[in-house]
């Protein structure tokens, strides 16, 4: 099997390479790799010929524009990297008869309710980010080409820029930080989002399992204030340097830090699809968690 993987070196790209490489042939890209594996999404006609040069069998696109706040300032770029050029890669997939498959988000729902969301439920993204994520996948299912589409929610990873660097950061400096409590959902680890890719690809070389869209998150739930505790306890018990204590984390509303995008207060989404095609048991958002906060603190 030959597989493409693009946006390699991001959170889940990077996670992919790992386990991606045993089911075989891996040829891992991002926008600064050199000459002839390149994959700049600003250029969506680089990134097709890139298809069409490498003809995979499997293509794993985790690249994405995921800035989600400056999104709001620059639409068209937004569009083009999460919309246009994962068109272009779809339809070039539908070409050769490859499998793609991307990743999506939370975001592409309104955060009304208080329920976890299945795949069937309508969408409604309240965000330039969200409406460019829910475009590009209506890009892929246009297309016709064979696809597995993962809706996540809440990624990190010891690696990049994500919610539990950012945590620690600010507890290293201050002596108290208010968090937003009213939404909740699941933070969700790379690492895991990149085993259960490579679990669902191999099954569905075999022949086994449906192509399709699926939500993959981590189970049980939480709101960004109790993740910043949850964070900040663990630090603090394994001697981290941290200023703030977890009683000095004090809870806000999200109108009370008003960003230039909405986010979505429900992120809930319903795993029982994931479960019951492909036999996969998502870990507990606090078992992925705590493993990272391992990785960064060197145990």
């Amino acid at each position: 099997m030959k597989i493409l993987l693009l946006g390699c070196n991001g959170q889940v790209g990077w996670e992919l390479q790992r386990s991606l490489l045993p089911l075989g042939d891996l040829i891992a890209c991002d926008f600064d790799s050199p000459e002839g594996t390149r994959a700049d999404f600003k250029d969506p006609r680089m990134v097709g010929a890139l298809v069409d040069r490498v003809r995979p069998d499997v293509i794993v696109n985790a690249a994405g524009y995921t800035a989600v706040d400056r999104a709001e300032s620059e639409p068209d770029l937004a569009a083009l990297v999460n919309a246009t050029t994962v068109g272009v890669i779809a339809d070039r997939a539908r070409s050769i008869g490859a499998l793609l498959a991307h990743y999506s988000t939370d975001y592409v729902f309104d955060g009304s309710g208080e329920g976890a969301r299945d795949e069937t439920a309508p969408t409604g993204p309240l965000s330039v980010y969200g409406h460019t994520k829910l475009q590009g996948e209506e890009l892929t299912g246009l297309s016709g080409c064979r696809h597995l589409i993962l809706r996540t929610s809440w990624v990190y990873a010891a690696r990049g820029h994500n919610f539990i660097k950012t945590i620690l950061k600010l507890a290293s400096e201050r002596d108290s930080l208010n968090v937003i409590n009213d939404q909740i959902g699941a933070p969700t680890g790379a690492e895991f989002l990149a085993d259960a890719t490579a679990h669902i690809v191999s099954r569905l070389a075999l022949g086994k399992g449906e192509e399709g869209t699926y939500h993959c998150v981590a189970a049980g739930e939480t709101s960004w204030f109790d993740y910043a505790r949850f964070v900040i306890e663990w630090a603090r018990a394994n001697g981290l340097p941290v200023k703030a204590a977890s009683d000095a984390i004090k809870p806000i509303l999200t109108s009370a830090y008003p960003t230039p995008a909405l986010r979505p207060l429900n992120s809930r989404l319903s795993t029982e699809k994931l479960q019951r095609v492909f036999g996969l048991s998502a870990p507990h958002w606090r078992i992925g968690v705590e493993r990272v906060l391992r990785e960064i603190a060197g145990r």
